[in-house]
């Protein structure tokens, strides 16, 4: 009998265990895969805060499609759910804005490098350290530095600490999954994109340049790619942070950036390799690498240590 009931309290945990891992793989592969399609099509379409807005408007109208052919379970909107989201809305459109800039002028192993300085900003370390330290060297071995791309990348880094903080609180305390968590975020950026486009002068010149290039097949593939993966990155983002924390979720970022900065040296016209920027770079990785092992060894510690304390409760 006590082991039936052994049994029964394990199968919970075994079932949560796998839905958070599955979380977090999903959440790096979508990621990473998001960073070089994103640099991709800013390569042929300059204009960030139109791509923006179309990912916000495709998110909001798959969901609203969903919901009314009952496809996702997802609740109705309530005035008083987006008030409470508005704060999140705005970190997430910054953070996204600030980082489409960035990559402009930034290339991507250089990118990942700074987009890795987020823990920085939840917990201050030794390997933490580490990666800021990285970041330094690598820079001054950056041919291609970009003032406004890295200061961008670094205003970036603040906005998604504060967002992912907000949507753990979110899905927590209010019980919203990551449909709805999309829904709101995608509805609330809304207003904001659309003054922030004609502010900025994007349109129309926006609009012309993509009936222009309506006729290039790569471009096209490209274009609707982003989208679709934009939609993607969202729900696996709003996904890991609530099943897991939002300090999973920045653990995930810094582990997928390893196979990105590989992978960005040799795509997208690569990057000039230098000695001094190479050991930056590994300075940084190995940072980031140490941070995450020893995060999973807290956690395992603590997972070890909650089924002691209910022993010795029965006990």
């Amino acid at each position: 009998m006590e082991s039936s009931g052994g049994e029964a309290e394990v199968r919970p945990l075994v079932r949560q265990a796998s839905s958070s891992l599955l979380a977090a793989l999903s959440y790096g592969i979508a990621s990473m895969a998001m960073v070089f399609i994103n640099k991709a099509i800013l390569m042929q379409y300059p204009y960030s805060m139109t791509l923006l807005t179309l990912q916000q408007v495709a998110t909001a109208s798959l969901i609203q499609f969903g919901r009314g052919s009952g496809y996702t379970k997802a609740r109705g909107f309530s005035l008083d759910t987006a008030k409470k989201l508005l704060p999140l809305s705005l970190f997430y459109n910054a953070n996204v804005s600030f980082a489409l800039a960035s990559l402009k002028g930034v290339n991507i192993p250089m990118y990942i490098a700074l987009k890795r300085l987020t823990p920085l900003a939840v917990l201050v370390a030794l390997s933490v350290i580490l990666v800021a330290v990285g970041v330094i060297i690598a820079a001054l071995g950056d041919f291609s530095f970009d003032l406004f791309g890295y200061t961008m990348a670094l205003t970036s880094v603040f906005f998604q600490t504060m967002y992912l903080l907000l949507v753990e609180k979110s899905g927590a305390e209010d019980g919203l999954s990551s449909v709805e968590l999309m829904f709101y975020n995608s509805f609330l950026s809304l207003p904001f994109l659309l003054v922030l486009i004609t502010a900025t002068g994007e349109i129309p010149h926006s609009l012309s340049l993509l009936f222009e290039k309506d006729n290039s097949v790569a471009f096209l593939v490209i274009f609707i790619l982003s989208l679709v993966m934009g939609i993607v990155l969202n729900f696996t983002m709003f996904w890991c942070t609530i099943v897991n924390s939002a300090l999973t979720t920045t653990i995930v970022g810094v582990l997928k950036g390893v196979g990105s900065t590989t992978l960005g040296f040799v795509t997208l016209g690569g990057v000039e390799v230098h000695a001094l920027n190479v050991t930056g770079l590994v300075i940084n990785t190995a940072g980031g690498v140490w941070y995450s092992y020893a995060k999973y060894q807290q956690k395992k510690a603590r997972h070890r240590k909650a089924p002691s304390d209910t022993e010795a409760r029965h006990q």
